[in-house]
């Protein structure tokens, strides 16, 4: 009897064990969704019509319904009952939420980050702040997605100390979720507020490095706080329309 080849071996272990490239695809169209919903590219409450984009994403139906309940997941969509998903709203009262949680777990976080972390924690926050710093000063359009890699690593690296994987966990969702709103204080311009992004980072962590519990903490608030703000003050003088988003369905 002749041997069958290795590769034809392979194949058929992963279709009795679970298709492999299949969840590739689904992970590839997953993080395009969920990339086009924080910019925008996928406009707030845009209907998901999953025959008009299995084509724009170059996946079948199944998978990118597959992504689709994904993000339901990430509260990034919202299903419609038997009416199918769109994407899921942004709203001031919902940044304000957001912010609130955010505070709640983020600060006690970095309480407990500066306590318990030792020398390893603080070469990692080092380099983080160092490499994130080259991009902020200012923050430029066109540097905008490399800078929000990098400005979440350095916020994760302030937390990392702290002993709760959980509660990276809860705040990775929450920042995501932030960036929706992030891109619209850029959009608005930031040099205009006369905020300084560098300068609050380089407060947070001089008192973390320093072991300044207090002051840390009452950093970070002030530079959580401070976009939401910044927000609020643009919508009540008609400057921002957090439902001005191209979409790609429609045109799709």
């Amino acid at each position: 009897m002749a041997k069958r080849p290795y590769l034809s071996l392979t194949q058929t272990t992963a279709a009795i064990h679970g298709d492999e490239p299949s969840r590739t695809l689904i992970e590839r169209a997953y993080a395009q969704l969920r990339d086009d919903i924080v910019e925008g590219r996928l406009a707030p409450c845009e209907k998901l019509r999953v025959e008009h984009l299995k084509s724009h994403y170059g996946v079948g139906a199944g998978t990118l319904r597959e992504a689709i309940t994904r993000l339901v997941s990430d509260a990034l969509v919202e299903a419609e009952g038997q009416r199918g998903f769109r994407v899921a709203p942004i709203a001031m009262e919902d940044l304000e939420d957001l912010t609130q949680l955010r505070l709640h777990i983020e600060i006690e976080a970095l309480r407990q980050s500066i306590r318990n972390g030792g020398d390893g924690w603080r070469a990692q926050l080092r380099s983080a702040y160092e490499e994130m710093s080259g991009f902020e000063q200012p923050i430029r359009p066109e540097h905008r997605r490399r800078w929000e890699a990098l400005n979440t690593r350095f916020h994760e690296a302030l937390l990392a100390g702290a002993p709760s994987a959980w509660t990276l966990k809860v705040l990775r969702l929450l920042a995501r979720h932030g960036e929706r709103y992030r891109r619209y204080a850029i959009t608005i311009n930031l040099v205009e507020s006369g905020r300084d992004v560098h300068a609050e980072h380089r407060q947070i962590f001089e008192l973390a490095m320093d072991g300044q519990e207090a002051r840390a903490a009452l950093a970070l608030e002030a530079h959580i706080r401070a976009t939401p703000d910044l927000l609020q003050r643009a919508w009540r003088e008609g400057r921002l329309n957090l439902d001005a988003a191209p979409g790609l369905a429609a045109s799709a």
